[in-house]
């Protein structure tokens, strides 16, 4: 096994002190950010005290088998808001209509894993009735930005001739121009329902939720003629998880803490782009 050490801006004296913990053969600089520790210990003590170390120091970590690379992977698959970009859009919705803190709170309980997915995106969707669907070219313009590496990590994955897929259970108002804007190939969310220019509060069609997420991940490994095991996911919220799940490898971004649990890889403090550095 391999351990991959990165930060913001780490200080070389303190990564080397971690390193040690897992006894490494050999330590590589990966850059100025991030290091290679080859031939590491990664028992469950070792795995512990990296954890405990790496937190109190705000790195990320990754144990990754060693020789695995990004062209080991044919597909990429992220998650939308709080992922791929660093807002909520239905919470910044809900503020144009002075319902951001009710509407969050909900976000935030499902993205938890503690309120049911479909339940959780219809309770929020129908206190948006009656807003003027302008709000959503608003939040696109004033409010939506791409999460820190995101875009440095998309141009990785696509020269490496990785395929892309935006999964989310947002809205298709915001993936179709996400799609458009980075290039992604595939994209797949919800449709808000709109009839004379007024949201009505209302999803048109089925949610996509987080089997809706696995489903389309193996609908479109099926569509490339790859196995699920060639693809990487990322994501932050309970809805992810089985997307995560049925991946070669999954990537908990800045994420819930039952998400980073469950990941083989939690980026809690660098960009997006930290997985090409765990893959490098």
């Amino acid at each position: 096994m391999n351990l991959i050490l990165q930060g913001v801006s780490p200080a070389t004296a303190t990564v080397e002190r971690i390193a040690a913990l897992a006894s490494p053969a050999n330590i590589v600089s990966i850059n100025d950010r991030a290091w290679r520790c080859e031939g590491v210990d990664s028992t469950s003590s070792v795995r512990d005290a990296i954890e405990a170390a790496c937190q109190a120091e705000q790195l990320d970590y990754a144990f990754i088998a060693a020789g695995k690379k990004l062209a080991d992977y044919k597909l990429v698959a992220m998650d939308m808001d709080s992922t791929l970009i660093t807002i909520e859009c239905i919470d910044e919705i809900a503020d144009m209509q002075g319902l951001k803190p009710q509407v969050a709170e909900i976000t935030e309980a499902a993205m938890r894993g503690e309120l049911d997915f479909n339940e959780s995106l219809t309770r929020r969707v129908a206190l948006l009735k009656g807003l003027d669907a302008q709000a959503l070219q608003r939040v696109y313009d004033e409010r939506l930005q791409l999460s820190p590496g995101a875009e440095t990590m998309l141009q990785a994955v696509q020269a490496a001739g990785l395929k892309t897929l935006l999964v989310s259970g947002g809205f298709t108002f915001f993936t179709d121009r996400m799609k458009t804007r980075c290039k992604i190939d595939y994209a797949h969310s919800n449709a808000l329902d709109i009839v004379d220019g007024k949201l009505t509060g209302k999803v048109i069609g089925n949610i996509v939720n987080a089997e809706e997420k696995r489903l389309t991940l193996l609908r479109v490994c099926e569509t490339l003629g790859i196995d699920p095991s060639q693809t990487i996911t990322m994501g932050d919220g309970a809805n992810d998880l089985r997307m995560m799940s049925a991946s070669g490898l999954s990537v908990a971004f800045h994420a819930k803490p039952a998400v980073r649990r469950a990941a083989a890889v939690a980026l809690n403090f660098v960009g997006l782009d930290g997985i090409l550095n765990v893959l490098a």
